[in-house]
């Protein structure tokens, strides 16, 4: 893991031999925000700063919708693809962000994990579809648990929380402290279901930190980060 400055922005950068897993800051209020003209302009220069030739991003819609990626744009929350120079990513700023990587296969993939989305088991899902129609296996891939809102400041309704906790999956499994949900927790177990191994977490808290300057829907709903993944 390391800084990466381009353009004056800070990226996060997760480099692997043959791919690569990126994760964008708030710094020099960098924004990915499509709604804005900043953020249409800011997806487009991906291409020029990480030398891609084209970067794929969804209509998210809190879903467990996973989709293969085509070039198109779709409604769903995950993306597949075993294409090479395509960054594959979603948009986050509070929700949890997770790239995939199966080293061995060369699949990549890039999931939003929102509350919805991890009540419905979007990431294991996603590494379920991984597995038919690709070829891959839980222990050769590798997990990145993008920023997001963590445990100490997410508070959620009771109601929220009884749904966790009556869904079998996260059955006595520790995802909660009174009325706050921790997502991470959900999803570092929805990875140890499927048998990976090499999970990782940036440990950026979008509310809180003070590492990293990040958007936060939650504390001034404005501004996205991007998470994406590339293979080389």
């Amino acid at each position: 893991m390391k800084d990466v400055l381009i353009d004056g922005y800070k990226f996060i950068s997760i480099p692997f031999e043959k791919a690569e897993m990126i994760f964008s800051t708030a710094e020099n209020n960098l924004d990915f925000d499509r709604k804005k003209e900043i953020g249409i302009k800011n997806i487009q220069n991906i291409k020029k700063w990480f030398g891609v030739k084209e970067v794929g991003f969804l209509n998210q819609i809190h879903s467990d919708k996973i989709i293969d990626y085509d070039g198109k744009r779709h409604e769903a929350d995950a993306f597949i693809t075993n294409k090479r120079n395509a960054a594959v990513g979603v948009f986050t700023a509070d929700c949890v962000s997770v790239l995939l990587y199966d080293k061995v296969s060369q699949v990549i993939a890039a999931v939003h994990s929102g509350w919805r989305g991890t009540l419905s088991c979007v990431v294991y899902k996603t590494i379920e579809k991984m597995e038919r129609e690709y070829s891959c296996k839980g222990e050769d891939i590798t997990a990145v648990i993008g920023p997001h809102i963590h445990e100490c400041c997410y508070e959620v309704s009771e109601e929220l929380i009884e749904k966790f906790t009556n869904t079998p999956i996260y059955k006595n499994v520790n995802i909660h402290k009174g009325r706050h949900l921790n997502m991470q927790n959900c999803i570092v177990h929805q990875l140890e279901l499927k048998k990976v191994k090499d999970i990782r977490n940036l440990n950026i808290c979008t509310f809180c930190s003070k590492d990293y300057k990040t958007h936060s829907y939650r504390k001034n709903q404005d501004g996205r980060m991007f998470s994406f993944i590339f293979l080389k």
